[in-house]
């Protein structure tokens, strides 16, 4: 379970350079306790073909994710460790 490190307020382009290295991410404003996301790199073993951006859930659960309008233009996102 990742947990917060001490780089935070960060833009969502900054986040996506996190990401694009292996990092996880959350908004500081998103209520929801250890929800972050993660960019999956696919293998030669999976069914996609690009990268994509997942979320784990509250409830632990990881599923796709697409950030809205409000993520993109926030200045929140802190970086997380796995």
């Amino acid at each position: 379970m990742p947990h917060e490190a001490n780089i935070g307020g960060l833009s969502f382009g900054e986040a996506q350079k996190a990401m694009a290295r292996g990092l996880c991410v959350a908004r500081t404003g998103w209520n929801g306790k250890d929800m972050w996301i993660a960019q999956q790199n696919p293998d030669e073993h999976s069914k996609m073909t690009l990268p994509y951006y997942y979320m784990r859930t509250v409830q632990g659960d990881l599923v796709p994710w697409l950030a809205s309008q409000t993520d993109m233009l926030k200045t929140d996102w802190t970086v997380v460790r796995g």
